[in-house]
């Protein structure tokens, strides 16, 4: 999910930032998330010529007590694709936080305010121990600075010509997964992300690059079909109103994307997935970004209503367990924007809020052949066209 502020499917928005002369700059992650100061690093006084990293001088963000109706600065104009997308993300928040609330109708959303003194901020709302989830977070952060190129290769998690020096960028994100208790109620991933550069400081006059990035997965223990078969209508109804490649192209990109190798198999049953994506209009894939944030209430709260009081046995939740410590194998071996984040330096709750409270590992467990446990894991290690 190329853009440097990526959360690759879990984890979240980390800012890192330099020393005075080199500002800031955001990593590849999953909720946005600003949080640190970094130097990376001081010459050595024997060799002037070699570099060696100092440690990192962490700064934690400066919490508010109020939100502020925008995060961008004040010259910004409130119909730029920056403004909207914001303002896109936001009622989202709003929006799935109520909705979960609603299907929980015991717990709240701890919500914290955060600004950045390099420019933005972001708003995390977690509803933790509730009646229906275990663990609920919904983050968002807009984020806007200076980072410099080595900042843009590990964001972009792929090779680049980019040459060497800062490069202004802007990054603005939803970010949620949620883990309910019931172990026939599915967890869900989603996180949709707006990202821009400017021409880097040693080449102006270069253009203005933008990318969409996102996606909405679903990670259950037990296979109802019919719940799998509506999440996936959701997700390719809301492809299908922009191009009718997107669906197919997103659904195998997302379980190209969550795959455990060392498993050979997939986190779970998929949704779509992608990133990078400026290959049509802006104001389309703007567009386009909209409708899948607004799907994910219609695509995920009607399971919830029907699996979250179904009845279950110690069997079922060691299950839920299980899967559940595949969750976490995958977002701390694999997540582009989790590792990242954790080699950094960032802020930790926010690295770590896509995991779940709970998980379980056992040596060499095999379900047995024909179960309702191995029926899941077949379709993790084949991935089925659910639509």
């Amino acid at each position: 999910m190329p853009p440097p502020a990526t959360l690759s499917a879990s984890s979240s928005f980390t800012l890192l930032s330099p020393p005075p002369k080199l500002s800031s700059f955001l990593p590849k992650t999953h909720s946005f998330h600003s949080s640190t100061r970094y130097t990376p690093f001081t010459r050595l006084r024997h060799s002037p010529s070699s570099l060696t990293p100092r440690c990192a001088v962490i700064e934690k963000e400066t919490p508010e007590t109020e939100k502020p109706e925008t995060f961008l600065r004040e010259a910004s104009s409130p119909t730029s694709v920056r403004a909207r997308f914001e303002k896109m993300i936001r009622e989202a928040q709003d929006t799935v936080c109520e909705a979960i609330a609603a299907a929980d109708g015991v717990g709240t959303f701890k919500e914290d305010v955060w600004s950045r003194p390099g420019g933005g901020g972001g708003i995390s709302r977690v509803l933790q121990d509730g009646a229906v989830w275990e663990k609920a977070g919904v983050n968002v952060s807009v984020v806007y600075g200076v980072m410099p190129p080595e900042a843009y290769r590990a964001a972009k998690g792929a090779a680049t010509d980019q040459k060497p020096g800062p490069v202004p960028f802007f990054a603005a994100g939803i970010s949620s997964v949620m883990h309910p208790k019931n172990p026939f109620a599915p967890t869900l991933h989603f996180n949709y992300r707006y990202f821009e550069t400017d021409a880097p400081q040693d080449a102006p006059g270069a253009p203005r690059q933008w990318w969409f990035g996102g996606g909405t997965d679903l990670t259950p223990a037990y296979i109802f079909d019919e719940d799998v078969k509506h999440f996936h209508s959701v997700q390719k109804s809301a492809c299908d109103k922009f191009d009718p490649s997107f669906y197919p192209r997103f659904k195998k990109w997302c379980d190209d994307y969550f795959y455990i190798k060392h498993r050979d198999e997939r986190r779970g049953l998929g949704g779509i997935f992608f990133d990078d994506l400026n290959d049509h209009d802006q104001e389309m894939l703007l567009s386009f970004a909209t409708e899948c944030a607004n799907s994910v209430v219609p695509a995920y709260v009607p399971i919830i209503e029907k699996r979250k009081d179904t009845p279950f046995t110690d069997d079922h939740k060691a299950w839920q367990q299980l899967r559940r410590g595949r969750y976490v194998e995958f977002n701390l071996v694999y997540d582009r924007g989790t590792t990242f984040g954790l080699k950094t330096g960032g802020r930790i709750e926010s690295i770590l809020v896509s995991l779940p409270l709970t998980a379980r590992w056992e040596y060499d467990h095999k379900p047995e052949e024909g179960s309702e446990e191995w029926k899941l894991l077949d379709a993790c290690i084949h991935p089925k066209e659910w639509v």
